[in-house]
This record gives structure tokens, sequence and C-alpha cells, in this order.
């Protein structure tokens, strides 16, 4: 902790110091990445910090943490497949425009070949042997040399064409190749994920049946707000000892005008549930569906939390915070810098809840206010 505190101070010292000096374009931004990996740190920390005490609520955590990051290979084997669909259409594409040419070509090499032959053999010779107009001589002369120049023409563009084609083949078998490969990875990542899931559900089951009343899992939900209310406490201290916090983004002007971070229908509202969706919403969407930041800000926490699952934190600046918990996978790392919109995480269940749905907090200097006031009327 001292270590983690002092490493932090030294990079506020040395922000201050250069600041100082002026710094330039590059050290400004050298500066920002120093306090991103301050930022990455701390999150870290408090990740391996976390209380795991009871086998069940880790073992949930364990599940939970590998279906997200199964869900993150998956994603980035279908994007890398879709690249490689749309440079194989391009090049598809080249092809044929390849073969027009050289057929263009071949069929341009066929008329002068057959001008030639209309001359009858060894034109040359017989030029030479006529004792003709010496002008018609020159014209006649000049007519097979620029016969011959666009004929070589020919033959060059044809060879050149035939060596992109092959080039394009060879492009289009690599690109296949690899498209294969994929096809067997995703397949593999598919059945780890569906093993994940049902794991998952056993692993869910067995925490409901722990509860033998309402009033216990209520308990249980409340001290899991609490450890997480911990939690977030030490965030908010780790924080404020940067001497270098994160500039104001202006959040505050925008209170009412906040774009929703997913579109759905608000089944808990704030301060009207017991446990940990206690201190924000609950807006109900569809697993997978896109999570977007709702403005300007740092990532400063991205990982699974008792009570929330994988919860996404943003510090906006000006002490204001948002929230984001239960999401199926992180778009984002500590220390990134997002932009209003920007995905950040997919809707889903983790922190053992029955439905997929995403939790939304907003928190100034720590404390819990409603998101409602925030975000935009529909």
């Amino acid at each position: 902790m001292r270590r983690l505190v002092g490493m932090a101070a030294c990079v506020a010292l040395m922000v201050a110091t250069q600041s100082a000096a002026q710094p330039s374009e590059d050290q400004a931004r050298q500066q920002l990445d120093d306090i991103g990996q301050a930022i990455e740190a701390v999150s870290e920390r408090l990740s391996d910090t976390d209380d795991a005490r009871e086998g069940a609520k880790r073992e949930l955590r364990e599940v939970e943490t590998e279906l997200a990051e199964t869900h993150q290979r998956l994603d980035q084997l279908q994007g890398e497949r879709r690249e490689l669909n749309e440079e194989t259409r391009k090049l598809r594409q080249h092809r044929e425009r390849l073969e027009a040419d050289r057929d263009a070509q071949v069929d341009a090499l066929g008329q002068q070949l057959a001008a030639l032959y209309r001359l009858g053999p060894t034109p040359q010779l017989k030029l030479l042997l006529n004792q003709g107009d010496p002008a018609a001589l020159d014209r006649m002369q000049a007519y097979l040399n620029r016969l011959t120049d666009a004929r070589q023409q020919r033959l060059d563009d044809i060879a050149r064409l035939d060596n992109a084609l092959a080039d394009t083949q060879q492009a289009l078998a690599e690109r296949q190749d690899r498209l294969d490969t994929l096809s067997e990875e995703l397949e593999e990542e598919s059945a780890r994920l569906a093993e994940r899931t049902q794991e998952r559900r056993g692993v869910v089951a067995n925490l409901d049946d722990r509860y033998g009343s309402e009033a216990a899992r209520l308990a249980d939900l409340n001290e899991d707000r609490e450890q997480a209310e911990q939690r977030l406490r030490e965030i908010q201290a780790e924080l404020a000892r940067l001497d270098e916090p994160t500039p104001s983004t202006q959040i505050t002007r925008t209170q009412g005008d906040l774009p929703w971070p997913v579109q759905g229908d608000i089944t808990a509202d704030f301060q009207r549930r017991d446990g940990v969706h206690y201190n924000g919403i609950v807006i109900r969407a569809v697993g997978g569906s896109t999570v977007s930041a709702v403005h300007t800000g740092r990532v400063v926490f991205a990982d699974w939390m008792r009570g929330f699952g994988n919860l996404l934190i943003i510090d906006h600046g000006d002490q204001i915070m948002t929230l984001y918990a239960h999401l199926q996978q992180f778009n984002a790392r500590p220390g990134q810098q997002v932009k209003s919109g920007d995905t950040i995480g997919q809707v889903g269940n983790s922190g053992g809840q029955p439905r997929d749905a995403l939790y939304f907090e907003v928190r100034r200097r720590g404390e819990p206010i409603n998101p409602q006031r925030w975000i935009a009327r529909r």
C-alpha cells in the first residue's frame, strides 16, 4: 500500500515538475500515460485484495471472469474474421479487374497480330525490296515500328498482369487458410463458452440453495453491498491520493441530458430495492447489447466485484464517477480515456444475476446520487 501510494506520489511529483517547465506536447502525453499507469496499478491492487472468503462466491468469480475472457476472445476472433472476409472480397474484386484487363490486352494483341498477318510474311524485307515512293516507304516503316512497339508493350502488360494475378491468388489462398483456422478456433471458443455457461448455472444454483429464506438472501445481498461500498471507498481514496486528478469534463453541465448507457426498461429505481442495487438503477436489456460511456472520462476500474459481477467505473473529473455493473465483458481497460458513446462493455448477468441487465450508478464525492436526474428523459 505504501509503495503504491509512493508510486502515485512520484508520478504526481514528476507531473508537477514537468508542468512547471511548460512541457511540450510529447511530454504532456507522457504525463497522461504515467497517470494512467498509476491508476491501472491502483485497480490491480484493489482487485488482488478482493474478499473471497466464501468458496461459492470465489468459484462464481472465477467462472464469470473466464466467461468474460471467452466472450472477448470470441469477439476478437469474429472481428478478425470480418476483416479477413472484407479483405477477401476486395482481393476477389481486384482479381476480377486484373482478369478483365488481361483479357483486353490479349484481345488487343490479337488485333495487332492480325494486322501483321495481313501484311504477309517478312514485311520488312518486302519494304526494302519495294522501289516505290520513298515517303510511302518511310510511312510504312514508321507504321511497322509502332506496331512492333505496341505488340511488345502488350506482351509486357500481359506478363505484368499474370504476375499480379499470381500474387492475388496467393494472397487469397493465405486469407482462406487463416479463415479455416479461425473457424476452428471459433468452434473451440464456442464450445468453451457453452461449458463455462453451464458451469455458471451450477454455481448460481448452489448459491441459491444456501438461502433458507428470503431474509437470508437479502442479508447476504446487504453484506455484498457493504463490502462493495468499502471497495468503492478504497478506490475513491486511492484516486484522491493522486495529485493529478482526472481533468474536468464539464459533466455537471450535462445533468439531465446524458445519454442512456444502454436502451431498455428500468426495472429497479434508485433507493427502492434491497441489496447491492439500492444505490442505482437496473436497466433490463438483451444480453450482449452494447454498453456505452455516458460522458468523457477515464476508466479507473474494470474487474469482477462481489455483488456487482463485472464492474467498470469511469472517473469524469469534478468528483463525479459512473458505475456499470453485471457486464458480460469489458471493452475498455483501467487507465483508458473514453468519450461519450464509446463502447465500454456488453450487457450480461455476471455477479450471479438471474437475468441480463445493466446496473448503473452515478456518484459524487463517493456518495451515490439518483442516476435518473442525470440521464435524458425519453
